[in-house]
């Protein structure tokens, strides 16, 4: 398993991305506010959105070591050992940066520029050189976000970071069955998704979509507690293969599923302001959600993070 790890010809450079909702006006120009969009994106989606992730230690084991480790370990026992790795910071440095990109708005009438910043691919452990990307089952993944100052995407911000994102792979479905759980199945799907970008003239870094689902954010989440939503893994822009669905569990995970997180600070006309705000009001959380302003949404969190922590912990 660690050499079909090493096997995927992956070129790795530090890099990262951010997603940059641009909500302007139709036909507004780079002369409404002076300088160019992507500079002042670029320059509100700088490293301070990822100063929670902590630096990797010198001596942290690398990808294949830890999928060797939880190689026989499925469930919560894997998710607690990849948990302890990632909050220690054993994670590549190509998911420590960020970039813009945009969406248009929709009100004529009410232009305005806002900026959310998310990692460039998933969630991964190890380094440049070896990582393995890692799906988890929903409290880890919520906890982690909630340590590093992220949250989970809603579907609409996945259909936006896919049209954003320059690199668009092909979705790789393997075969269904009991082994789709096991880390061998995600160490291997690691590996054909360096092959795919090996072939691609796009180094590691630039914002990559289409490689595997997200675990979202959706009002079922609290409606049906103790279920995990995920959706996308999109074939082309508006076409997921995934649409939104709650049927598993939440302390379920496959090969299939990845962790894509969005910096809790965001953006409105290059003043930061928490997203949990912007998703509570109106005319923000409209462009950032199809359900509508979720209120409290903080508390709401903690509350579904503390009920999954007492499920995660009983037989």
């Amino acid at each position: 398993m660690a050499s079909s790890l090493n096997g995927a010809r992956v070129v790795a450079t530090a890099a990262g991305v951010c997603l940059a909702l641009l909500v302007a006006a139709a036909g507004a120009n780079e002369a409404d506010t002076g300088a160019p969009r992507n500079l002042r994106a670029a320059t509100v989606c700088a490293g301070d959105t990822v100063a929670g992730i902590p630096p990797r230690d010198a001596q942290a084991p690398e990808g294949s070591e830890v999928a060797r480790r939880v190689q026989h370990l499925a469930g919560v026992a894997r998710d607690a050992l990849l948990r302890a790795e990632l909050l220690a910071g054993n994670i590549p440095q190509f998911l420590r940066r960020s970039v813009p990109v945009r969406i248009p708005g929709r009100d004529r009438a009410h232009p305005v520029e806002l900026t959310l910043c998310v990692l460039p691919d998933y969630l991964a452990v190890g380094s440049d050189r070896d990582f393995v990307l890692v799906p988890l089952g929903l409290e880890a993944a919520l906890a982690i976000a909630q340590r590093f100052g992220f949250v989970l995407p809603t579907p609409h911000m996945v259909d936006a970071i896919y049209e954003a994102a320059p690199v668009k792979l092909a979705p790789l479905p393997l075969p269904a069955g009991d082994e789709m759980r096991s880390t061998a199945y995600f160490v291997y799907h690691t590996e054909l998704i360096g092959e795919q970008r090996a072939a691609l003239p796009a180094p590691l870094g630039e914002l990559t979509s289409g490689d595997k689902k997200d675990l979202v954010l959706t009002s079922r989440l609290w409606t049906d507690p103790g279920r995990v939503a995920i959706y996308g893994w999109h074939r082309s822009v508006g076409m997921p293969i995934q649409p939104l669905s709650t049927v598993h569990g939440a302390r379920y995970s496959d090969y299939s599923h990845g962790v894509r997180l969005v910096s809790d600070t965001a953006y409105v006309n290059g003043v930061p302001r928490p997203l949990r705000e912007l998703l509570a009001e109106a005319q923000t959380a409209r462009l950032l959600s199809d359900e509508g302003p979720w209120p409290q949404l903080a508390a709401r969190l903690a509350g579904l993070r503390s009920l999954l922590a007492t499920q995660a912990a009983g037989p």
